[in-house]
């Protein structure tokens, strides 16, 4: 799963090399085996000849002897015979009668601890049951390999006369040398090979990659809010020009989409901010329409009250112009985006000075640190937190716990600020968590719940996050953003 993970230039690189070098293996072990196949062959076929020639050489003594061809006459046949034909043929002679009992050596005390004085049963059986009359027992002894081997001996009437043993030392020096000097010559070969394999590979997979790595580079620049470029590749091959074509249809699709969608968000947003600005501005008119009409069925100047009557009607009619005006500052400060202020500042004083407006005496301070720095807009950092507080002021209300507690931290975590408001309100329910930070989402009966949203959207545009936690004993809004390092 390792070589997976790895790059397709690196796995395509390895490949190579892998092959070149499982080649090399292959045929040296090929080589290894098929050597020790000859050196085996030639070893089998080495002792045949020599036994054809001794067979031969026994024949001539037998056909000239004057002692009768009997087994038992085989050790005075063979006096002296015996040491000559080892003396020509470079071979220790064993001649034993047919139940595998020693007649006669060349060298009686030579083999006295690798061949046994009488045959073993198991060879004689072999010999027996061979339809060439002919048995080779391959053994080794002191880390040197042998073969012996076992034929019959005939008189003129190709009778059995007695059992010819060739004990045979196999010599692989020359094999050997022969098997050595060629694995050289391969490995320099395969060494050459190698080198010229790793130069190829690496050319060949940067070329097979390059197309697939600046595709890879265009899809991940692609966005859904910019315009994207196009890919221009020349001289690729046909798989690379269908990835290359289909991305580029894709473009093209995903400006479509990006425009369609773009127009059918600002149409919604449009027409949900109208609906809820009429919803609003209705709101105070209503009381507006009432007092004016009660002043217009009611108002009488003679009366003696006027003055006061008409002191009431104004302060009602202010009170309702000043509700339009606030609901119209709060719009337009939740329509206007907060700019990147490139302003340095430190979390922890900022922190608590927005929370020196606040009278009340349950809301508590905490931070590890005296200063902890980031990049905000100082006025839109103090809106971020006076609004949090008041969100958790106003659950605190509505709840009514018997010691109200709201804890606001400042803290670091790694690289990022991370702002707490904790309380134990009322909480959130369950069902409200997913649209708290709506822009018209609010449980209260009052306000036009766009506080928890207009707090949003300042921290995500300082490249931070806020999230909820919310359970019956406390809820906690967890704000993070970049800290300065």
């Amino acid at each position: 799963m390792y070589f997976y993970k790895k790059s397709l230039r690196t796995r395509i690189f390895l490949s190579m090399i892998f092959l070149v070098i499982g080649a090399s293996v292959l045929i040296a072990i090929v080589t290894v085996y098929q050597y020790n196949e000859e050196a085996k062959d030639y070893h089998r076929d080495r002792l045949l000849r020599k036994e054809a020639a001794i067979r031969a050489n026994i024949k001539y003594i037998l056909d000239n002897t004057t002692y009768p061809e009997e087994t038992n006459q085989i050790p005075l046949i063979f006096k002296d015979k015996i040491y000559e034909i080892k003396d020509i043929h470079g071979l220790e002679i064993f001649l034993y009668d047919l139940d595998g009992n020693l007649l006669k050596s060349s060298r009686p005390s030579f083999f006295k601890d690798t061949v046994s004085p009488k045959i073993p049963e198991v060879v004689l059986e072999e010999l027996q049951n061979s339809p060439i009359k002919n048995y080779i027992k391959e053994f080794e002894e002191g880390g040197q390999k042998y073969q012996s081997s076992y034929t019959y001996i005939t008189d003129s009437y190709f009778k059995p006369l007695a059992i010819l043993n060739l004990p045979y030392i196999e010599d692989d020096g020359f094999i050997n040398k022969e098997l050595t000097d060629y694995l050289y010559i391969l490995g320099i070969a395969y060494l050459i090979m190698l080198l010229a394999a790793i130069a190829l590979a690496y050319f060949l997979s940067k070329y097979i990659t390059r197309s697939l790595k600046e595709i890879s580079e265009k899809l991940t620049e692609t966005r859904f809010d910019t315009r994207n470029k196009k890919i221009h590749l020349s001289d690729t091959p046909t798989e690379i020009s269908t990835i290359v074509n289909a991305y580029n249809g894709m473009i093209d699709e995903l400006e479509n989409s990006a425009a369609q969608l773009a127009a059918s968000e600002r149409e919604t947003a449009w027409r949900e901010m109208a609906k809820q600005v009429a919803h609003e501005i209705k709101n105070p008119l209503t009381p507006m329409r009432l007092t004016v009409q009660s002043f217009q069925r009611k108002f009488d100047c003679n009366d003696p009250d006027v003055d006061q009557k008409m002191a009431e009607y104004t302060n009602t009619l202010l009170q309702q112009i000043d509700t339009l005006s606030s609901i119209s500052s709060a719009f337009s400060t939740y329509a206007k985006m907060p700019a990147q202020q490139d302003e340095t500042l430190n979390v922890v004083k900022i922190s608590k000075l927005a929370l020196d407006i606040f009278t009340e005496d349950y809301i508590y301070f905490f931070s590890d640190e005296d200063e902890v720095r980031a990049r905000f807009d100082r006025t839109q950092l103090i809106r971020v937190i006076t609004n949090l507080v008041k969100n958790s002021i106003q659950s605190i209300e509505q709840k009514n716990p018997a010691e109200p507690r709201i804890e606001v931290t400042v803290k670091t975590e790694e690289t990022f600020v991370i702002t707490q408001v904790t309380d134990n309100g009322i909480g959130v329910p369950e069902e409200n968590r997913t649209h708290i930070f709506e822009p018209q989402f609010t449980t209260k009966t009052s306000g036009m719940g766009l506080g928890l949203g207009m707090v949003k959207n300042i921290v995500e545009t300082y490249g931070g996050t806020i999230t909820l936690e919310s359970s019956e004993e406390k809820t906690t809004f967890k704000v993070s953003f970049p800290a300065m390092l």
